[in-house]
């Protein structure tokens, strides 16, 4: 379903993307509209598919979460049957926050979130207990510079 996306639109959107945790009347007065127009618009946005999951973000390092890495790996598979078995070995995976199939000299990155290195082995080893890959290689975040989610509107 295509949906015109307007200024109010993106006001509200980016409204919620601040603190969707806001009410209807604090979205409506930051935007400068009434409630009932702002919860048809954000119902529309819904419907469109353009406002997906509802969620929390959580504090990884307060809840233990201290190590960050980044997964590079490079395959010499590329059948449909191996895929399949790579991306549900990633999809039931927790520690993956992200995944991306890439172009050029790296086929795949990940976003690994655990407690320390010694977490982390233990998930690399169970990933290629399960798939075969050709060259893994796991970068450590020092720090994290800047993290969002938040798209530029």
């Amino acid at each position: 379903m295509a949906v015109r996306i307007d200024e109010m639109d993106r006001k509200i959107l980016a409204a919620l993307q601040r603190d969707a945790s806001q009410s209807l009347d604090e979205i409506a007065g930051e935007v400068g509209s009434s409630k009932t127009p702002v919860w048809n618009r954000i119902k529309k946005l819904r419907e469109a598919g353009i406002i997906g999951q509802h969620t929390v973000m959580l504090d990884a390092e307060a809840l233990g979460f201290e190590a960050c890495f980044f997964v590079l790996i490079r395959t010499s598979e590329h059948e449909a049957a191996w895929q399949q078995r790579f991306l549900a070995a990633l999809k039931a995976r927790p520690e993956v926050q992200e995944a991306h199939r890439l172009a050029g000299d790296i086929d795949y990155i990940l976003k690994v979130r655990v407690a320390n290195a010694r977490a982390y082995d233990a998930f690399y080893q169970a990933l290629i207990s399960e798939v075969r890959v050709h060259n893994v290689t796991a970068l450590l975040s020092m720090e994290e510079i800047k993290s969002t989610v938040a798209l530029p509107l």
